[in-house]
């Protein structure tokens, strides 16, 4: 583990790897993202400058709903969450893709693009952003697992349990490179997906759906729980509501397409129209 990249002793600065790797992370992010809007005959230029409402409104998103997950920790000391230590840590990401996919709604529709079609470059982009954001958090030591006594466990420096608080006196499980694993298969299979889709809105609708699975399974590894509601953390019980709600969008937007292609016969009303 590597918690700083750069350090200038003689200046008393450093640079976090954290921050290194989540700066690189937005950026091969939303390059990938634009090279596939490209392709799809989208204007190359405005997912760049859709890149720049989304990047801060992103980062307000991660550090709200991070907040609210630490709320058990801070309720006494309200004044904690305008701290340093909550003003330079990256956040919550199911709180900043909420926003963030909010955020382009609007602004995509008003630029009047079509917004699914966008959605689906984004969605590669945004699992490859991931998994460098994930070795992040392994370089400073945050999202832990839980102890381990398996081979895949690590223990992580002094340094790291200064800047995140993990704990450096026993091995832990490496949910921060299973999670970066598990998003780079996500990339490769939704750029698979991404040439090969039926509809406009399938690649973003199966990013959505592997994301929150991988939430409720690797979260309930980690080690570094919040707030826990019915036994569950905040970002399962976000998965939870997006989970059923990416699947029935997809079997919907699925059934209309080959609705549309004539592979599965489609019912007459009774006023003898043909349903849309």
């Amino acid at each position: 583990m590597l918690p700083e990249f750069l350090k200038i002793p003689f200046l008393k600065l450093s640079l976090p790897t954290y921050g290194v790797l989540i700066a690189i992370a937005f950026g091969l992010g939303i390059q990938t993202s634009a090279w596939l809007a490209q392709r799809d005959g989208l204007p190359k230029n405005k997912i760049y400058e859709l890149g720049a409402y989304i990047i801060p409104s992103s980062v307000v998103g991660t550090k709200l709903l991070m907040i609210i997950m630490t709320w058990n920790k801070v309720d006494d000391h309200f004044m904690r969450i305008f701290s340093f230590t909550v003003s330079t840590a990256v956040g919550a990401y199911l709180g900043g893709f909420l926003v963030a996919l909010g955020l382009s709604a609007l602004i995509i529709r008003m630029w009047r693009l079509p917004w699914r079609k966008v959605a689906d470059s984004s969605a590669p982009g945004l699992a490859l952003g991931n998994v460098i954001g994930r070795l992040g958090c392994f370089a400073a030591g945050c999202c832990w697992g839980e102890p381990t006594t398996s081979w895949m466990g690590v223990t992580f420096t002094a340094k790291a349990h200064q800047i995140s608080g993990v704990p450096i006196d026993t091995m832990l499980l490496p949910t921060q490179l299973i999670q970066a694993g598990a998003n780079l298969l996500g990339f490769f299979f939704l750029l698979w997906l991404w040439k090969r889709r039926t509809f406009d809105g399938q690649v973003i609708l199966a990013y959505i759906t592997l994301y929150s699975l991988e939430r409720l399974i690797i979260d309930s590894w980690r080690g570094d729980l919040g707030s826990v509601v019915l036994g569950f953390t905040i970002s399962q019980l976000i998965s939870l509501v997006l989970l059923p709600i990416a699947i029935t969008l997809t079997i919907h937007h699925w059934r209309r397409s080959l609705y549309k292609s004539g592979c599965l016969w489609k019912p007459y009303r009774r006023d003898g129209a043909v349903p849309s």
